[in-house]
């Protein structure tokens, strides 16, 4: 593999990381932003509309959504900072596996509701 290939491929993987990072950070807060928030930011990372395509069809520039795009994921990310619910969530469902390697199978069962009520 060329440097240049491994280099593109590098920066599609941290692209494909962001993304992850920011549909979680939407599973558990996209409540707090406004709509037009929501619509946008699911536009961008759940869909995968451009800049130019949510600024057309949002009737907007191009720059505004990306500005309001920052904006969010700053937003976003200063949530899981103060109440760092997806921390919680993923050391929650550490100590669930801990626990399910046990294999009761009352334990278990018990530990699966729990882990659906998430």
């Amino acid at each position: 593999m060329s440097p240049a290939i491994f280099i593109q491929f590098l920066k599609e993987l941290q692209k494909l990381k962001k993304t992850e990072e920011i549909n979680e950070l939407l599973d558990f807060y996209e409540n707090l932003l406004t709509s037009r928030q929501i619509e946008i930011m699911t536009m961008y990372y759940r869909d995968d509309f451009s800049l130019t395509e949510i600024a057309e069809d949002m009737g907007t520039s191009r720059s505004a959504v990306y500005d309001l795009i920052k904006r969010c994921e700053k937003t976003l990310t200063q949530y899981e900072n103060k109440l760092m619910l997806i921390k919680k969530y993923h050391q929650r469902n550490k100590i669930y596996q801990k626990i399910m390697e046990k294999n009761d199978p009352i334990i278990n069962q018990l530990i699966k509701e729990c882990m659906d009520t998430e």
